[in-house]
């Protein structure tokens, strides 16, 4: 064979020799790279004023990996950041690089919020995405490779390994892995396989002895004397064999075991190499209107998860092994011209493939006290601090509106309200909008249960939900089978809303239940994803919720709401409309100011209008998690803008709109980015919180989120983000931790905005403006 590691050094040495060559390489080929993309492109880019989406979404995934930089982590964290870093990529590639594919692939037309079309956007965005995997690499390889032994693991090699701990892995080949195995032959009688995206192939160049084939020795073309075939490691298998010594864990890769015994599957001929390699397909698709029935759309989207496992190749990353060419050149030049891609779409590993395969590492036994204990989640302000989880949740939902704020609060009372209504036989309806749900969902149990007591159950389940298309089919095929009206999706949209209403007889009245959500009826995301949820009994809210199962389940089209704002009916012009009252506020020279926390900002017509606010005066506050295409601190275009990022333990999925309102704040949670898709293409809604209490405890979460300098990013002018610091005299300020230990005395004395004003000048100008008001009512 023409391949092998030096035996007398370790992998650790050899990957951290590896990557020194080829970062000298890497930098010579970045810079190369870089000076296509032309002054030109650079100069669009820089002069727009807005900011790719793609490009921004790439800034948020280095926020991701920058967490695995960080020395306050442990290695386990550290690698799962890094793991959730490569998750991450995959679907980017996948969603992101596959749609702008699908306007490439088609000739169509697409320019950029940058500024560029398609063609010259691509370059900029593969180069960027490149620049991405070798910082990703060099995380790796410089930072968390090297604190692997003194943390009591090891990435083995075959030579590392003792005699008895070869012979075990050997017998594992021979009786786990070997039988899986399936060499698939390309050549002048053998199609092209099919082969499937996110797992590991193996390209393997082979050539007969001479003589053994006939077609090679008409043939003068050593080229056309070489066979390749692919061997894909099956799945399901786990990434690394694991070996318990003293005092260390090895893993040792399942590439390795199958590099080490890949004569097996060719007996009798010559291996020329032997490459590692994983593709990314295009998995974005959309589903066409049909008129009909549901089976029939239930059929279209399993066809469309299907073709999502034949889409395009979008990306292929190659493990270079040491050597100077990325591949076999014949191998990779053959893949180029048969899956239409070119040097940009080729990405280089010179460590271990594919990041999220730590997933592994992390959940083994050796290493789970390495990541830190969750909190224990603490009372809803409100709640009680020493209630029973069995008393009767209607009566406390009756008492007061009730916020919780995920993680810090459990999700349990939502469960318990499920639960409970699908016991009580005073309970005559529940209606509940589904997106996700958790793999083994009390949810659906509860639902279930509430449709066995004879229960009307209406569920609206969006199957088009991505990449749980296949789950939410399967659940809300049971629920339909136990009786349950279900409805797979609205037409064209995506149901995004999150609504839970139940309907209790109690004797002299019936009682309407309500919970409205900026997260999902998922128990397991709840203790990752920080959201807010409101449980209430609100007789405005339970009728606007009601009209609004109506609409989505019927026909029927409500003259308005009086605390909801929906989408796709008017909740863009909604926003609008309460931004230009802040502008107008500011003209007058009143207080004002808005606050939106979010994980995308990507609308046009809602960033312009904050433009136009900025400039009458009004300071915006933006907290976003992910994408941002409004570019802040422009001189002239958004100078009283500020966006920051916070990118820490939990995952950010709170939505929250804040309008100063001259001093009486409207504040809106819901389940609506600021996207095209939230307003144009997706059922959403927005609830005003009426409640005084539960308004400000989320002007607290914002404050929060403004306050923190540990897990927060600030979003410059030029598109960069920069980490926020402690300053010098003041106090590090986690809101990941703070959260748990906040008193609702605190949270009724924060204030947004007013302090920028002192009160004297606020009465003065109230009392101005109340004048002018006077006078102009006296001269109609």
């Amino acid at each position: 064979m023409r391949y092998s590691l030096n035996p007398n050094r370790s992998l650790l040495e050899n990957l951290v020799s590896r990557f020194t060559h080829r970062q000298q390489d890497q930098t010579k080929s970045s810079t190369d790279k870089m000076a296509k993309v032309s002054e030109k492109v650079s100069s669009v880019i820089d002069q727009s004023d807005y900011l790719s989406r793609d490009l921004s979404w790439l800034k948020f995934n280095e926020r991701v990996l920058d967490q695995a930089r960080s020395e306050n982590r442990t290695l386990m964290e550290r690698l799962k950041f890094l793991a959730i870093s490569a998750s991450n990529l995959d679907e980017f590639f996948m969603i992101r690089v596959g749609s702008l594919y699908n306007y490439l692939d088609y000739h169509k037309q697409r320019i950029d919020y940058s500024g560029l079309r398609e063609v010259p956007f691509r370059k900029a965005l593969y180069t960027a995405s490149q620049q991405f995997c070798r910082d990703q690499q060099a995380v790796f390889t410089d930072q968390l490779l090297p604190l692997f032994f003194e943390n009591g693991l090891k990435l083995a090699s075959y030579d590392e390994l003792t005699d008895d701990e070869r012979t075990e892995a050997t017998n594992y080949f021979d009786r786990a892995i070997y039988p899986t195995l399936t060499p698939m032959l390309y050549d002048y009688t053998h199609t092209f396989p099919v082969l499937l995206a996110k797992v590991l192939i193996f390209g393997v160049v082979t050539q007969n002895p001479d003589g053994a084939d006939l077609q090679s020795l008409r043939s003068e073309d050593e080229d056309d004397r070489q066979r390749l075939s692919f061997v894909q490691i099956p799945a399901n298998l786990p990434r690394f064999l694991s070996f318990e010594r003293e005092d260390l864990t090895l893993f040792l890769p399942i590439e390795t075991i199958i590099r080490q015994n890949i004569k097996k599957l060719y007996r009798n001929v010559e291996i020329l190499s032997v490459d590692l390699f994983r593709i990314t397909r295009n998995g974005d698709f959309t589903l066409e209107e049909n008129d009909d029935d549901e089976i029939d759309f239930l059929d279209e989207v399993r066809q469309k998860i299907k073709s999502r496992r034949l889409g395009r190749v979008t990306r292929i990353e190659v493990e270079t092994n040491g050597k100077s060419e990325v591949g076999s050149p014949w191998m990779i030049n053959l893949l180029k011209k048969r899956w239409e891609i070119d040097e940009l779409n080729i990405f280089e590993s010179s460590t271990l493939l594919d990041f999220s395969a730590f997933w592994q590492v992390i959940g083994h036994p050796e290493f789970k006290n390495d990541m830190p204990r969750p909190h224990a989640p603490v009372p809803p302000l409100g709640f009680g601090r020493d209630r029973d989880k069995n008393e009767n949740i209607f009566d406390v939902i009756k008492q007061r509106d009730l916020l919780l704020h995920h993680p810090y609060n459990n999700f349990e009372p939502v469960l318990q309200l499920l639960e409970q209504a699908a016991e009580d036989p005073n309970v005559l309806a529940i209606k509940i909008t589904v997106y996700r749900l958790a793999k083994r969902s009390r949810v659906t149990e509860a639902l279930l249960k509430a449709a066995e007591n004879g229960k009307h159950v209406s569920v609206l389940f969006e199957v088009k939900a991505r990449f749980d298309e296949e789950n939410n089919i399967r659940e809300a095929q049971r629920l339909q089978k136990a009786g349950c009206f279900v409805i797979y999706g609205i037409s064209r949209y995506k149901t995004h809303t999150k609504l839970l209403l139940v309907v209790r007889n109690e004797g002299s009245r019936v009682v309407r239940y309500a919970h409205m959500a900026t997260g999902n009826y998922n128990e397991d995301t709840s203790r990752l994803y920080t959201d807010i949820g409101l449980l209430t009994t609100n007789e405005i809210y339970t009728h606007d919720i009601s009209e609004f199962f109506n609409v989505i389940t019927g026909h029927s089209l409500p003259n308005e709401y009086q605390y909801l704002i929906t989408a796709p009916r008017d909740m863009r012009e909604q926003l609008l409309r309460l931004i230009r009252i802040e502008a107008d506020n500011a003209q007058r020279g009143l207080p004002s100011g808005i606050c939106i926390k979010v994980n995308s900002l990507e609308d046009k017509q809602v960033i312009d209008e904050l433009y136009k606010a900025s400039q009458a005066g009004v300071p915006v506050r933006l907290i976003v998690r992910s994408i941002c295409c409004l570019r802040p601190q422009r001189a002239g275009l958004s100078d009283n803008i500020t966006v920051r990022s916070i990118v820490g333990d939990f995952l950010e999925h709170t939505r929250v709109y804040y309008f100063h309102n001259n001093g009486d704040p409207k504040v809106y949670g819901g389940s609506a980015d600021i996207m095209v898709r939230s307003f144009d293409r997706r059922i959403e809604s927005l609830f005003f919180l009426a409640d005084q209490r539960v308004k400000q405890l989320v002007i607290a979460i914002l404050d929060y989120n403004l306050r923190d300098n540990i897990n927060a990013y600030e979003l410059m002018e030029d598109g960069n983000f920069k980490k926020c610091e402690v300053a010098a005299g003041s106090e590090p300020f986690n809101m990941h931790q703070r959260f748990f230990d906040i008193t609702e005395k605190e949270a009724m004395d924060i204030r947004l905005f007013d302090p920028e004003i002192k009160p004297a000048e606020v009465a003065k100008l109230e009392e101005e403006y109340q004048e002018g008001a006077e006078r102009a009512i006296a001269d109609i």
